[in-house]
């Protein structure tokens, strides 16, 4: 795969002279198109042999371009809050909005390849770990992100030669470190293990492209000519990339039960009993949260519901039993203008908790096939792939020790319409009630049926999902913090 790369390539100095002021102009000139159009995001990953100019690559593009608009990020160790959460978290975070270009000097590839090549994980692991990486790139091609992946090679031979020429030059000397000559020592497994990675990602939707390092001037044409094509033919595409047809749903049921109709609604919990037994639950709740092991645990509380199910109160519940300190509540509404200019989980990545601490969100991701859904906020394409993207999310966070706690309130048409009423009475509840409420209602089947479906394709086992009959808020709350006990308890049982 690298011979190509092995070749020799070079580019004289007259030759530079006169293509790289036009290189550099065109280059400039892509980059505002895209800031204008602000329909495609590109991220730039820049990854290969140490010494083959993968720095000075990244200087230069930012040289060529305007840096206000780009985004370049060096990854190195992971610091402590970067530990915290699962690893993909701190590239998320490093995603450039529409219209922006971000520069990844090391990305998700680099623990992958140095680990293999280590030997710190197996052939299985490397394995795992290239198809969490094919899922993740195909889900930023689909949000319509521009993905260039650039791996600069030199030869052993070359890479040697040009260690001791950056070392020899006092002004150099510095870049060239201990490690980067035991890093030369494995390179023969380090070239194995990367052909192997670069095989099995360079995809139709994010292909490879090899650049032969050693001279500086064909590296960088080379380089910003990939990079200004792609911008170019991107920029020429009026629709966004087709989306892969995902796999069709189940029809209805024939006899009409599912799941949110086979729930027994008519459950009661009398108070004196509610009070006494909501005590116990959140006395039980605080002392798993207290516990030594918790400190290396996260757990991450989604709630959704139809409107009026009691989400708010459920959740009031839960942080009177937990320190103040240690959580945070997400409310999901209508995405920002920011949030809109990222891939859809985006705005959820952010908000993951650290170790020690828990997140709730009321509402969450599933708000793409559930109201993005049924109101036509996105295609069935988006929603129809987002059951895969939501299941790979929780996935990675189970991977990461992070408990994830799902819970849909569910109530009946009755009950929804009775507590509508009474909020609309009610002083201190009018705010909770509004025009699209009643909308909403009206489409009640829609929803339904959409529920039905989120349940179905996304209750796993790392992540099921806990169906609450909520005609009974006290009964509800009792159930939720009863699930909520068993679920971290059974969690702090498995030492990490």
């Amino acid at each position: 795969m690298f011979e190509s790369a092995e070749l020799g390539h070079r580019v004289d100095k007259q030759t530079w002279n006169e293509e790289e002021p036009a290189l550099r102009s065109a280059l400039l000139a892509a980059q505002y198109a895209l800031l204008a159009q602000k329909k495609t995001a590109v991220v730039v990953v820049i990854a290969g042999v140490d010494g083959a100019g993968k720095g000075e690559t990244v200087n230069l593009l930012n040289e060529w371009m305007d840096p206000r608009h780009v985004r370049t990020h060096a990854f190195a160790a992971p610091s402590d809050e970067e530990e915290d959460r699962p690893p993909m978290w701190r590239f998320w975070r490093a995603l450039p909005p529409r219209g922006r270009i971000g520069i990844l000097f090391g990305s998700w590839y680099t623990d992958p390849i140095v680990h293999r090549v280590e030997g710190e994980t197996s052939k299985a692991g490397l394995d795992q770990s290239v198809e969490a990486i094919r899922h993740f790139e195909r889900m930023l091609t689909q949000e319509n992100v521009l993905l260039v992946k650039l791996w600069f090679h030199l030869s052993k031979k070359a890479q040697k030669k040009r260690l001791k020429e950056l070392e020899k030059d006092p002004d150099t000397r510095w870049r060239v470190t201990r490690e980067d000559w035991q890093r030369f020592e494995t390179y023969e497994r380090f070239r194995k293990v990367s052909e192997y990675v670069l095989r099995e990602t360079s995809t139709g939707e994010a292909p490879w492209t090899v650049v032969e390092g050693a001279d500086h001037r064909y590296r960088s044409l080379a380089a910003g000519k990939l990079l200004l094509s792609a911008l170019q033919e991107r920029l020429a595409t009026k629709a966004p990339p087709a989306a892969e047809p995902a796999a069709p749903l189940p029809k209805e049921p024939i006899d009409g039960r599912h799941v949110l109709r086979s729930l027994k609604y008519d459950q009661q919990v009398e108070k004196k009993r509610y009070e006494k037994e909501l005590e116990k639950w959140q006395g039980e709740l605080n002392l798993l949260a207290r516990h030594p092991r918790f400190r290396r645990r996260s757990c991450v509380l989604v709630f959704e519901g139809q409107d009026a199910a009691g989400k708010g109160g459920a959740i009031r519940r839960i942080t009177a039993a937990l320190d103040a300190r240690h959580y945070g509540i997400i409310p999901v509404a209508a995405p920002t203008e920011e949030e809109r200019a990222q891939p859809y989980l985006w705005r959820f990545w952010r908000h993951l908790p650290r170790q020690g601490h828990v997140a709730i969100f009321d509402r969450s991701w599933y708000g793409r096939v559930l109201v993005e859904r049924v109101e036509g906020f996105c295609d069935e394409a988006a929603w129809m792939r987002a059951y895969a993207e939501i299941n790979d999310f929780e996935e990675q966070l189970d991977r990461h020790g992070v408990v994830v706690s799902k819970f849909w309130l569910a109530i009946t048409p009755d009950e929804q319409l009775r507590r509508f009423k009474e909020r609309e009475k009610t002083d201190y509840k009018k705010f909770k009630i509004t025009d699209e409420d009643w909308r909403n209602r009206e489409k009640w089947p829609q929803y339904e049926r959409a529920v039905c479906d989120m349940v179905d394709r996304t209750s796993t086992e790392m992540a099921p999902w806990t169906l609450v009959e909520a005609n009974d808020k006290y009964s509800a709350r009792l159930k939720i913090l009863k699930t909520l006990c068993r679920q971290w308890e059974e969690a702090l049982s498995h030492r990490r």
